[in-house]
């Protein structure tokens, strides 16, 4: 295995530094900071202002910097592993299927993922192209998970949950760091460098990063192979009450895609693309405060042989927090978003009209009312108009007690949506005589959910946080026969309901060592409308585990080393043949010296191969995950 680096100055910079920086910053060690100082950290993902983790009436669980640096994470997936309310699989070409609460074989498409507030959800396909999204690992201050339906806040798309990825204010990260990393899955380079400027600061950044071709169960080689090139920038102001923040990145990538049944050449896949942000926020003495968040997106995606996307997107999206009025605390928002796309279809699979352009406009408005001291009802509703069925209603009630300092209770009881996508609407796929179109009035998967929760602060000693959930789901997306064996085409004719438990927690076992513990479980119900034949199989395609299980110790072995472990049991994938599996991970710290940090680890430490995910139930290529090990080099000067 080499190590892969196309960015000359990259490979030059690490030769000449990697030894530098005596003087450089180093992350606060892991014991310093207090089981009750984990819960004071402060989220906005819930009700969109700022708040305590322990107040915070949902399920959500955060995963810190500290958290990523620790477990070695080296990208975005492997880092919302650590979450133990997601399902995280595997699958070829850099692909992953990522999920809270079920729905993982169907398109994953009911979660709404951010970075620093802005959607990556697609409209091509109503999920997240993960093969697109890396960020410096060094930058991520936070990611904010929320299992459950968060439509009030965030729009139609956050049914199951939202993944919200909020990176470091650009002062955080002044000086240099030089990310070198070796490894059986992934090499690759990543250099950024920040500084202080006139009323604030700025950081840039570019990375490079390989990774070989992944092996079938048989294995043979899959020939998805990938490399991927990225570069941006932050810069923000801090101008009293008011702080100003504009950043951007662009990248490439070429990957090769695995031939299937439907392609039976491998191909190649070329993305590229970036993105520009502009936040403004204002926080006036009187309690008033503002935000205001633009961006402008664009991503090419090229699939030799298959189809060429060109998708451009603007959004603009404001919220405005009154102050405090007698016992209310009202919060308003709105937004616009603009999208056109163009396709240029190539092979069987079409989106007709290739061409298109789609709008998006929202209205919120969210009232959180202190009943007494302990007890707090917040009620909101959200209106979104979308392209394809007009307005929708996304209303949230949800109340909760503080019984104690360290106790809160709450439930919720929320109706969401999955709104249509060009997928849904405008696909049409024909192989010789047989054809699947696009439903001409295919509706909004919707969703009525109640949840109940319970977290507790236990001292410094421990704390966990249990919720339970109960979800009906009415005209999910299914394949209708128009004309029998030849003709089909995409409706809403399922419906369906789960019920499950998600637990997690922390035990501080002794002054330098913590484990934690986290359990999922979960039972599904789908079944056909009255009267509609079931046609592929509609209502055994969501390959959700039985119940997953994870166990994480982070141990600090002394001053400035540290060694965590994370044991994972997943179970068996409903309505496939892939077998449960346990995976442990491993990863060790070590600061050779100021400045410089040695980090080596294994994945999949126990298993010699397993398969995390199925793209279908017969025909896609099978994505075999075996051992692997890494070495990665951290300079800060």
């Amino acid at each position: 295995m080499r190590l892969a680096c196309s960015v000359p100055w990259l490979g030059l910079a690490f030769g000449g530094l990697a030894w530098a920086g005596e003087g450089a910053a180093t992350p606060d060690n892991f014991a310093n900071m207090s089981l009750e100082e984990l819960s004071d950290v402060r989220v906005v993902s819930v009700s969109r202002r700022e708040e305590r983790l322990g107040d915070a009436p949902a399920s959500i669980f955060v995963i810190t910097a500290e958290d990523v640096r620790r477990a070695g994470a080296r990208s975005l997936p492997e880092a919302l592993r650590l979450a133990p309310n997601l399902h995280v699989a595997a699958a070829p070409a850099g692909a992953y299927a990522i999920t809270a609460r079920g729905f993982s074989g169907n398109g994953t498409n009911k979660q709404l993922v951010m970075i620093d507030g802005r959607s990556i959800y697609s409209p091509l396909f109503s999920g997240v192209f993960w093969d697109a999204q890396y960020l410096p690992m060094e930058s991520i201050e936070r990611i904010e998970v929320v299992s459950g339906p968060g439509g009030t806040l965030w729009g139609t798309n956050a049914m199951n949950g939202v993944i919200n990825i909020i990176t470091k204010p650009a002062a955080a990260m002044a000086g240099s760091v030089l990310d070198a990393t070796w490894g059986t899955y992934q090499s690759g380079l990543s250099l950024s460098h920040g500084a202080a400027a006139k009323d604030g600061a700025w950081r840039a950044y570019a990375m490079d990063y390989a990774m070989p071709s992944g092996e079938r169960l048989s294995g043979a080689a899959l020939g998805d192979a990938w490399h991927f090139a990225q570069a941006g920038f932050r810069r923000d102001w801090d101008m009293g009450n008011d702080s100003l923040t504009l950043q951007g990145d662009i990248y490439r990538s070429g990957k090769g895609q695995v031939a299937t049944r439907a392609m039976p050449r491998p191909a190649q896949a070329r993305l590229r693309g970036g993105n520009l942000l502009a936040h403004w926020s204002r926080q006036q003495r009187d309690g008033v405060s503002w935000s205001l968040v633009a961006y402008a997106d664009h991503a090419e995606r090229e699939h030799t042989g298959a189809f060429l996307d060109t998708l451009d997107v603007l959004d603009v999206q404001g919220s405005f927090n009154l102050p405090q009025l007698g016992r209310h605390a009202l919060a308003l928002g709105g937004g616009y978003r603009f999208a056109r796309d163009r396709v240029t279809n190539i092979s069987g699979i079409a989106f007709l009209p290739p061409h298109t352009t789609l709008r998006w406009a929202n209205l919120l408005a969210q009232d959180t009312v202190s009943l007494n001291e302990q007890l707090n009802l917040i009620a909101g509703l959200r209106l979104e108009r979308n392209a394809y069925t007009g307005t929708e209603f996304l209303p949230n009630l949800r109340l909760s007690w503080k019984a104690t300092d360290e106790a809160l209770f709450w439930t919720s009881l929320s109706r969401t949506v999955r709104a249509p996508t060009r997928l849904d609407r405008d696909t049409y796929i024909v192989q010789g005589a047989v054809s699947l179109r696009a439903g001409p009035h295919f509706e909004s998967e919707v969703a009525k959910v109640l949840e109940l929760g319970y977290r507790q602060q236990l001292g410094n000693r421990a704390n966990f946080s249990v919720t339970l959930f109960g979800a009906r789901y009415d005209r999910l997306r299914t394949v209708r026969a128009v004309r029998l064996p030849v003709q089909f085409t995409i409706a809403n004719d399922m419906e369906g309901s789960t019920r499950g438990v998600e637990a997690w927690g922390n035990v501080q076992l002794a002054r330098d060592w913590r484990l934690g513990l986290g359990l999922s479980a979960m039972h599904e119900e789908f079944r056909m409308k009255p009267g509609v034949q079931e046609i592929a199989n509609s209502t055994r395609e969501n390959f959700d585990p039985v119940h997953t299980a994870r166990v994480r110790s982070s141990w600090t072995l002394g001053e400035g080393r540290d060694l965590d472990l994370t044991l994972r049991r997943v179970g068996r994938l409903r309505f496939t043949d892939i077998p449960g599996y346990t995976a442990l991970d491993l990863n060790l710290n070590w600061r050779l010296r100021p400045g410089l940090e040695l980090q080596l680890g294994a994945s999949n430490a126990l298993d010699r191969e397993h398969e995390e995910i199925r793209a279908n139930q017969v025909s896609e290529p099978r994505l075999s995950l075996g051992r692997g090990v890494y070495a990665r080099f951290i300079s800060r000067f």
